[in-house]
């Protein structure tokens, strides 16, 4: 039996439903719980959260 495929590409769930202010507040909270270092761990936490804030931040405050 044969089955067809779709060959659309399905999106990654939205992360940016939250606002810039909240997913900044994520990342200020994590750098305060690192006491300043990241781990391994945290730094790759650091760059998704920094992603989903430039996601969710209109290009005309990402450089304010």
């Amino acid at each position: 039996m044969l089955h067809n495929m779709s060959t659309t590409v399905e999106a990654a769930p939205d992360r940016s439903a939250r606002s810039a202010a909240e997913v900044n507040e994520e990342i200020r909270a994590l750098w305060r719980r690192s006491g300043g270092t990241l781990t391994t761990d945290q730094r790759a936490q650091y760059q998704r959260l920094v992603m989903e804030w430039a996601a969710a931040t209109p290009p005309s405050q990402r450089a304010a």
